[in-house]
């Protein structure tokens, strides 16, 4: 199990639309998380900036990525949220989410 970390701002204007949509978040895209071998998936909120944290239980991080960026009903999600979001312009090349390195963990 690998863990990640990740960040990206959020417009005000979209606060209220971003947290309700989070709060229903459809069936569909919590299973293609879930295929795609993502644990503990969270999203946390502050001051503009929306900080995402998963774990992730797979063998190949790259194709489960690929297989969620596939899936017709995320990109159908990705279109409504992805407007909400504020890429920083220090996230690395072919990022949306910018990464973040772990610093520090306790079990």
């Amino acid at each position: 199990m690998t863990r990640h970390g990740f960040v990206i701002g959020l417009r005000s204007d979209a606060e209220a639309e971003y947290r309700q949509l989070h709060a229903d978040a459809w069936p569909a895209v919590k299973e293609q998380l879930k295929r795609s071998n993502i644990h503990n998936y969270s999203i946390f909120l502050h001051d503009g900036m929306l900080f995402g944290y998963f774990e992730y239980g797979g063998g190949d991080l790259e194709a489960d990525m690929r297989a969620m960026a596939s899936d017709p009903e995320t990109r159908r999600w990705w279109a409504l949220t992805e407007p909400m979001q504020k890429p920083l312009p220090s996230r690395g090349e072919g990022e949306w989410w910018a990464a973040m390195d772990e610093v520090f963990h306790l079990d």
